[in-house]
């Protein structure tokens, strides 16, 4: 969904503790500007061509598919596209259809599956092809690449997809939309921002039937982006209702409303191409994340549909998965002394453009490198700090843990008497809480993208947060052995609510010996939807239901005189849209009701924490 931001941070060199610096080119590069490719409806796709000036030809073919302006983000992609052609391969930089010089009309994720496949076909039938096509590209440019993967066009030999979870829909029941929603709950903070300053649907352009001379002659004397204005974001977050807040804004045409207010199971959505059970492709992918951006879980998923559902055992046998501790589309960035958000993480550089190169040089050159005989698995050891590797997903050796939850009733804050134990309650009891969307908990740091105004991505002390009577605070005693934990995280909660829906969020946390509690992973489940995003099943006062709340995945080393714990709550605002608890809409509403909300930990309902724990 996300743009890129730090697509050429590694260019800019590194110092001794820096970020690994790119590869010295082998050649010159030079730029076929605003080549317009063909669509198979007619529409043309402003294309820009780097070429090294090679004796060697013909060469393989480098795709990156961007919304972001080919030419902008402050020369980022001119960066990369020169980096990569200078060792010796095309690159084509595009701006996606109805985007700045291409044609057409603009929609979110529309027509790129067909696109892709068209521009592959395209570049794959030049004379100075060989034939062979790689994507490569973070965030909406890495959904581009499982879009156009589904078409199995036989020149598409390899992919980078980089954060490309928001190309899921229905598959696993999971329906990410574009990163619209999660578990229901719209991601607000991020659509707000993304929608604003990203998503215009209007671009000027040159009048139609001009030649590329006079397409480029023109150009350079007009920006075809919209000119937008400053807006206070915090602002908006608070306006009702949440599907007035573009016109509140003030923003260009997009589709902010109509991502918000559709039912996953709309029709609308069906034009797009999302991932689904039936996806099929056919191409080797070295998957790429890190575990405090959004979607970590969901590349995880990709990297097991691929392995799984690929056509051919090529493809199958040839799916890797790669993930650092930052946050968005921060992976090249990562430095000695690595910080996110206020968590010092160590040194987690890996020599990615290395990689990158190896992969792309293997599939596309044919050369006889080992980058097929690394570990299908790379993954950081957050709290250990360390690189470790896998053979296989899940981890050898993990193990599926409960810790359930128990108090004496009264787990409210981090001066309750909620505990965390892998012994099964012995006596029965209720924490409750008042949930009030006037008064939601903030949202502090977390694996998220791109959200204006103060509400930064990374890991943060969250003692602030947890002093709150509406958080209850379950944590362990102070732990004798280490644990790793890598994989997946549920919480399992019984809960009740006397309102007809409400939401449950879960975020599990580091306390360090010194008392400082970072956030490790988050999520949130609207109840309507505990029994699947398609259907609606409300609360029932007095009545206990059972939520498992999905909380992405991580990979994090609790040391000795550590202790796990575990949030649960109803908001984190504004990461996620606050329930108004009616059972409306939520997104055309502007008045709530207060809901009064239950854990129940008892022999009879249990809620527990679900930890992979790796033994080795």
């Amino acid at each position: 969904m996300f743009a890129g931001l730090t697509l050429h941070s590694a260019l800019a060199g590194a110092t001794d503790n820096g970020p690994v610096s790119e590869p010295t080119p082998r050649y010159e590069v030079r730029v076929d500007s605003s080549v317009m490719i063909p669509m198979r409806d007619g529409v043309q796709l402003s294309t820009d061509l780097y070429f090294p000036r090679a004796d060697e030809a013909p060469l393989p073919v480098i795709l990156i598919r961007t919304e972001y302006n080919k030419t902008g983000l402050g020369g980022r992609f001119e960066a990369i596209a020169r980096m990569m052609a200078g060792q010796g391969y095309v690159v084509a930089v595009q701006d996606k259809r109805g985007r700045y010089e291409s044609e057409g009309s603009f929609i979110i994720f529309g027509g790129d599956a067909d696109d892709g496949n068209d521009t592959i076909e395209w570049l794959s039938k030049q004379d100075w092809s060989n034939g062979r096509v790689g994507m490569y590209g973070c965030s909406s440019m890495g959904d581009y690449q499982i879009l156009a993967a589904q078409q199995r066009h036989p020149a598409l030999k390899a992919l980078i997809p980089q954060a490309s979870f928001s190309s899921i829909g229905s598959a696993g029941g999971q329906y990410k939309y574009f990163g619209i929603r999660t578990s229901g709950v719209v991601t607000l903070g991020q659509n707000i921002s993304w929608f604003y300053q990203a998503g215009s649907k209007v671009f000027y352009r040159p009048p139609p039937g001009l030649s590329r001379e006079q397409r480029m002659a023109v150009s350079k004397f007009f920006d075809p982006a919209p000119q937008l204005k400053p807006i206070d974001y915090e602002k908006l977050w608070w306006h009702l209702p949440i599907n007035d807040i573009m016109r509140q804004a003030g923003a260009p045409p997009n589709d902010f409303v109509d991502a918000i207010s559709r039912e996953v199971t709309d029709p609308w959505w069906d034009q797009f191409h999302y991932m689904t059970d039936d996806y099929r492709s056919d191409v080797p992918a070295l998957f790429v994340n890190s575990w405090y951006d959004f979607g970590a879980r969901e590349t995880i998923f990709e990297f097991e549909m691929f392995r799984k559902h690929s056509v051919s055992a090529l493809a199958r046998n040839n799916q890797f998965l790669l993930i650092s501790p930052t946050t968005h589309c921060h992976s090249e960035s990562v430095t000695a002394e690595e910080r996110v958000g206020q968590r010092d993480l160590g040194d987690a550089r890996k020599d990615y453009w290395k990689i990158y190169l190896n992969w792309f040089g293997y599939w596309l050159k044919g050369e006889k490198n080992a980058v097929t005989s690394m570990p299908r698995v790379q993954y950081y050891l957050m709290g250990k700090n360390e690189w470790r590797s896998a053979s296989d997903w899940p981890i050898p050796g993990t193990h599926l843990t409960k810790f359930y939850l128990s108090s004496d009733g009264h787990a409210n804050s981090l001066n309750g008497d909620g505990a965390l134990s892998t012994n099964p309650v012995s006596h029965d009891q209720v924490d409750n809480f008042i949930y009030d969307p006037g008064n939601p908990v903030p949202s502090l740091g977390g694996p998220l993208c791109c959200t204006e105004g103060n509400n930064e991505a990374g890991s943060y002390d969250q003692r602030k947060i947890e002093i709150r009577q509406d958080v209850l605070v379950y944590t362990s005693e102070i732990l004798k052995r280490r644990i790793e934990v890598t994989g997946f995280i549920d919480a399992v909660l019984s809960v009740s609510s006397d309102a007809k829906d409400t939401d449950f969020t879960a975020k599990l946390v580091d306390v360090y010996p010194d008392g400082r509690a970072f956030n490790v992973q988050e999520g949130i489940l609207r109840a309507r939807y505990r029994e699947g995003q398609d259907k609606k099943v409300w609360m029932s006062p007095g009545k206990v239901a059972v939520v498992r709340i999905d909380m992405g995945a991580t990979s994090n080393f609790f040391g000795p005189g550590h202790r796990i714990r575990l949030e649960v709550s109803s908001s984190s605002f504004p990461r996620y849209d606050r329930n108004l608890n009616t059972g409306g809409h939520n997104y055309d509403e502007t008045t709530w009701l207060i809901a009064h909300n239950s854990v129940h930990h008892s022999r009879q309902y249990s809620s527990y924490l679900l930890l992979p724990v790796v033994v080795n």
